[in-house]
């Protein structure tokens, strides 16, 4: 195995090649944070965070502690392909503008470090903090590649990690590993750790294999298995992964549900990788769910690994997904820098029907860099498209409201480049075609199959339907969140025309129609 050492010397830029895992040494930064000019390569979002370069998968440690929400990701310092896992870092004040951070855990002798959360230690209950100090606590799984490569099954651990000075720098914990794989579980990883009032406990979640695992702890060094979740519930075409546990109260109700999310690779319903949900009631040691189907946060291609943040001040549920498929991940058409994260958005639950649903949509926050044009109205006969021009419809976001089932978006630009969004009322679901949105022969099955996602509960009468297009991703919420589908395209030049076709039988109205230029938040 090889990692990259970097070092900045008087102006100079020295990488270094070394053939055997780097140990951090404790209390130490070891590598300058990279802060970026604005970001003007190819397909480089400009309101999505984005490493300055190199490879970026999985968010992890989300947690806000004194004024700052903390952004850890999965981070290959070495190449734009995956690579040894490190912790990359950001922070932000108010989840658009962001700044990043050195790297915040190396791998060590006990492997790379793959995903998990972080939590603030409130009571000081591991004893870390020293001098009344609040010590921020980072669960994450060790992978041990050596182990693995052995023949191994029991490579993958958890270990922990503490900062005393709200996440500058970290200290791995001497006895790691804290969660030992004791029944060599070949798939055992990526702990959601938060605290249970009820128990008096801190709880952690993990996926091992196709299932979930439950355990607690008074102290978060010391762990203890309660019981377990999944083997015959949801989709199983693939791996569990990126597990994460959390109250939310069904708006209109004060009924309390739970919400358990595990990513799945493959086995989304758009081929690759996905993240299905369950609601159901978590009593300190189980949790139960009494859901039979399937059902999916998001049916786009491109929002994966997504958890939410821990001890947020109102206790909102704030989600990041990273926007990536693992079926081609690596051969995205980017040089400097592979992949983006979704908009931070809310998570709530609804009820629709006689159906709960986990909603998601983009903070309030995220109008600070919106700039709208001016609200119209716009009335569509059958078969008379409307053509709406843009300078850059690739950062911007299009919105309006509508109680027509029947309708196209194409977005387009000289280059006879094209993304059609159709909304299908007969039909019942919505369709996205990235076809021949740009760049897509660099992996075989990234623009042939239509994207398709459902919408059976739907309610009648006016909808919103919101699209936030940022250079190399779109995202469509329908309804407030209760629909939504992320997809990346790679366009070679923005699109600049909008057409606006009436499916229907009936005159198509858009009310409250309005494009707004997003800013750079770089």
């Amino acid at each position: 195995m090889k990692n990259i050492w970097i070092c900045i010397l008087g102006g100079m830029l020295m990488v270094f090649a070394s053939c055997k895992d780097k140990t951090d040494t404790p209390g130490t930064v070891q590598e300058e944070a990279t802060k970026p000019a604005v970001y003007q390569e190819a397909y480089r979002p400009q309101y999505h965070f984005t490493p300055a370069e190199k490879w970026m998968n999985d968010p992890n440690g989300l947690v806000y502690n004194e004024g700052l929400y903390h952004l850890f990701y999965q981070y290959y310092p070495g190449d734009i392909v995956w690579g040894p896992m490190h912790w990359g870092h950001a922070v932000s004040k108010d989840l658009v503008f962001w700044e990043h951070r050195p790297i915040a855990l190396f791998p060590d002798n006990n492997g790379y470090i793959f995903s998990g959360s972080a939590v603030v230690d409130i009571d000081n209950t591991s004893g870390l903090g020293t001098d009344g100090q609040t010590p921020l606590v980072a669960i994450f799984t060790y992978h041990d590649s050596n182990k693995e490569k052995a023949g191994g099954t029991d490579y993958q651990t958890q270990g922990i990690a503490y900062s005393t000075d709200n996440g500058e720098i970290w200290v791995k914990y001497p006895g790691n590993p804290v969660l030992p794989n004791k029944d060599g579980i070949k798939d055992f990883r990526d702990p959601k750790v938060f605290w249970h009032e009820g128990s008096q406990n801190w709880i952690l979640v993990l996926v091992a294999g196709d299932h979930a695992r439950f355990y607690r702890s008074p102290n978060l060094l010391e762990w203890e298995y309660m019981s377990e979740f999944g083997r015959d519930k949801g989709a199983h075409g693939g791996v569990w992964e990126c597990p994460d546990l959390f109250p939310l109260k069904v708006e209109g109700s004060g009924e309390e549900k739970w919400v358990l999310i595990i990513s799945i690779n493959p086995g989304a319903p758009n081929g690759g990788s996905g993240t299905q949900y369950f609601i159901g009631n978590f009593n300190g040691s189980e949790f139960t769910s009494r859901q039979k189907d399937t059902r999916w946060l998001d049916w786009g291609t491109d929002n994966y690994a997504g958890v939410t943040y821990n001890n947020v001040p109102d206790d909102a549920r704030i989600f990041i997904g990273w926007m990536s498929n693992w079926a081609y991940a690596n051969e995205t058409p980017t040089e400097k820098w592979r992949s983006a994260m979704t908009v931070p958005r809310k998570l709530s639950l609804r009820q629709f029907g006689d159906t709960i649903s986990l909603v998601n949509y983009p903070l309030e926050s995220l109008a600070t860099i919106l700039k709208p044009e001016g609200a119209k109205s716009i009335e569509i006969a059958p078969g008379d498209p409307e053509i709406i021009p843009n300078a850059d419809y690739n950062q911007s976001e299009v919105r309006f409201n509508t109680v027509s089932r029947d309708f196209t978006l194409t977005f387009s630009n000289d280059r006879e480049e094209e993304l059609v969004l159709t909304v299908d009322g007969k039909g019942k679901e919505v369709l996205l075609n990235r076809s021949a949105s740009g760049k897509t022969d660099f992996q075989e099955d990234f623009g042939k199959e239509v994207i398709r996602m459902p919408i059976p509960n739907l309610p009648e009468g006016t909808v919103e339907v919101r699209l936030l297009l940022d250079a190399s991703s779109v995202e469509v919420f329908i309804n407030g969140g209760q629909y939504v589908m992320t997809a990346q395209l790679f366009p070679n030049a923005p699109y600049t025309t909008l057409k606006v076709e009436n499916t229907g039988t009936d005159p198509l109205e858009l009310d409250g129609f309005e494009i707004s230029a997003a800013e750079s938040i770089w």
